[in-house]
């Protein structure tokens, strides 16, 4: 059997029990089993997926105790993943045995499931007061456990700051989480590091350990962590997923594609792998790859649960608006971006898109008028005059956006905010070299370099080796140029 990271699923004690179950299903012969070890052998089918047989072991705990706390606690967790809160409220309702943390625990979930989080909390420190203080350690790990599965990160690390501090993997990997979810990705990245010091076959130590480089930036040393989980399992989709999303923003699109793909093969209910290959297709050029692609993630998406539905559709419909444009369909790429607007209902990003597609088929007009639109809705209407910007540069049209790089500059320049200013040089710089304008280009790239280096890759990085930093490139070439 695969190891799936957890612990206990792992265990020899627990493939022993699975085996005992599946012999049994298979031959027909009664299960011998009682509730708590049919409810693990279901949260195991739900963890690596196998969902039919999931519901399979939690319908047999249930007709064996209709009351126990285990499988109500199972279907519980399943009503709340799916956004059925009354749904969870009948199942807890159903719970005999109304003395038990776990109990503390549901009836805890589902008020934070409905966003009563200070509810919740004042229930769990409640509880608490009445708790012998053997049981406090456990009982406080647990709830800060649960604020973390729910993304209450802050909340968390209070109740983590309560208990007495060990030295165990466990305590470890919750502060670890806690740090990442308050964005303390280096503090982070140290406590993870530590971990796969003590066990460095865990794939589940080595995402998450990717993750918090991804998050701080550090995309190279990303890919290589999660090479290492890859290499425990070469079928790990947050693996996969990882080293794809990684290369991605290192721009090795070729690259970062056959991860999507891979990603996609061991998920293919989910849109995200294949919403981000056609993404890749998209910056390869290879437009009407792109659009078969994007249309299987459409299909995707839009064939979800209405109860479950796709956070992805909107970016799906906008990136088929792109590669319709770049395929010169005008009106498909326009019917596309106002589904795309349906759905996320911003209509800055709306309005830019349709002046890009508007200056890709030539209509410089219609163009503007779009453009004006997004900078009057926008809050930050700086930031989205230099994308109108860098759209008029991507189509070409290069001396409009020189020009108008030339009075963006000079505005952000001549505002109190000015040092807050670090996008766009890049594009200037790239803009200026197009243009032969080497003086200038030097000018923008010395500001790039030392102002965002990231926009630096984005931009520039097609014309400088790999192995050169972004931060590097005004050093690199400044002796080079003729």
């Amino acid at each position: 059997m695969k190891r799936t990271g957890d612990e206990y699923f792992d265990s020899e004690e627990f493939h022993e029990l699975l085996t005992e179950y599946e012999h049994s299903v298979e031959t027909g012969e009664p299960v011998f089993l009682d509730v708590d070890a049919l409810s693990e052998i279901a949260d195991y089918y739900h963890f690596t997926g196998r969902y039919d047989q999931a519901e399979n072991a939690i319908t047999l705990a249930l007709s064996l105790s209709p009351g126990a706390i285990a499988p109500l606690t199972y279907r519980i967790h399943e009503a709340l993943w799916n956004g059925k809160t009354e749904e969870a409220k009948v199942y807890l309702s159903r719970i005999v045995e109304t003395n038990e943390l776990d109990y503390v625990y549901d009836k805890a979930e589902i008020m934070i499931a409905e966003e009563r989080v200070d509810d919740a909390d004042a229930y769990f420190l409640e509880t608490l007061e009445r708790l012998p203080e053997e049981d406090r350690q456990d009982y406080i790990f647990d709830v800060a456990n649960i604020f973390q599965d729910y993304s209450y990160s802050e909340k968390s690390m209070e109740w983590t700051l309560r208990a007495k501090q060990e030295d165990t993997p466990e305590f470890k990997e919750l502060m670890a989480r806690n740090l990442f979810g308050v964005g303390r990705y280096k503090e982070s990245e140290r406590i993870w590091g530590e971990l796969i010091d003590s066990d460095p076959f865990s794939k589940h130590y080595w995402n998450a350990l990717a993750s918090a480089q991804f998050m701080n930036e550090d995309y190279s040393s990303s890919v290589q962590s999660s090479e290492y989980a890859i290499a425990i399992d070469p079928d790990d989709p947050d693996g996969l997923l990882q080293k794809a999303n990684g290369l991605y923003y290192l721009l090795n699109f070729e690259e970062a594609l056959k991860y999507y793909r891979r990603y996609s093969s061991q998920k293919p209910d989910d849109e995200q792998g294949l919403l981000h290959q056609g993404v890749c297709l998209v910056n390869l050029g290879r437009h009407k790859e792109a659009i078969e692609v994007l249309n299987k993630a459409l299909e995707v998406a839009l064939s979800r649960d209405p109860d479950d539905e796709s956070p992805h559709t909107g970016d799906i419909y906008q990136e088929l608006s792109f590669a319709y444009s770049e395929e010169k369909d005008t009106e498909k790429a326009m019917e596309m971006i106002e589904k795309a607007h349906e759905f996320d209902g911003d209509s800055v990003q709306t309005e830019l898109v349709k002046g890009h597609i508007m200056l890709a088929s030539g209509k410089m007009q219609d163009a503007e008028k779009y453009f004006r639109r997004a900078v009057l809705l926008s809050d930050t209407p700086n930031q989205t005059l230099l994308r109108v910007i860098v759209s008029l540069y991507d189509n070409h049209y290069l001396e409009a956006a020189y020009t108008m790089f030339k009075k963006f500059f000079k505005v952000v320049e001549e505002t109190p905010s000015a040092t807050e200013c670090n996008d766009g040089y890049a594009y200037m710089a790239l803009c200026c070299y197009d243009m032969k304008r080497l003086d200038e280009f030097l000018s923008y790239l010395k500001i790039a370099c030392e102002r965002n280096p990231r926009e630096c890759q984005v931009a520039l990085s097609h014309l400088f080796p790999v192995d050169v930093d972004p931060k590097d490139y005004y050093n690199y070439i400044k002796d080079r140029l003729p």
